[in-house]
């Protein structure tokens, strides 16, 4: 007899908080940095910060966010900014298009 499979659940999914917090906080930081804001550049900075951070996973009812965590947040923040800069001198080095 075989298992359901937990992540196929109908009234929960599991989510990567630090992803929903990254990409909240993404565009002010780089408003902040005078850096490209290219739909490439963007997604490569999001992608490189998400992982350079641990991720956080929390289970959420469907289209709920979990926010439980959010006495982390603080320290998340200066996480997040940190990293979101790192990435962003990094794509600014080596950009995926033409300046």
């Amino acid at each position: 007899m075989s298992a359901a499979n937990p992540l196929r659940n109908q009234n929960l999914q599991i989510q990567n908080y630090m992803e929903t917090c990254v990409a909240d906080m993404l565009k002010p930081v780089l408003d902040g940095l005078n850096a490209c804001q290219c739909d490439n550049c963007v997604m490569d900075i999001l992608a490189i910060s998400l992982n350079s951070l641990p991720p956080k996973y929390v289970v959420t009812k469907k289209g709920e966010l979990y926010t439980k965590i959010s006495n982390l947040q603080n320290q998340f923040d200066v996480d997040i900014i940190a990293a979101i800069a790192k990435a962003s001198v990094i794509v600014s080095r080596n950009p995926r298009h033409d300046r």
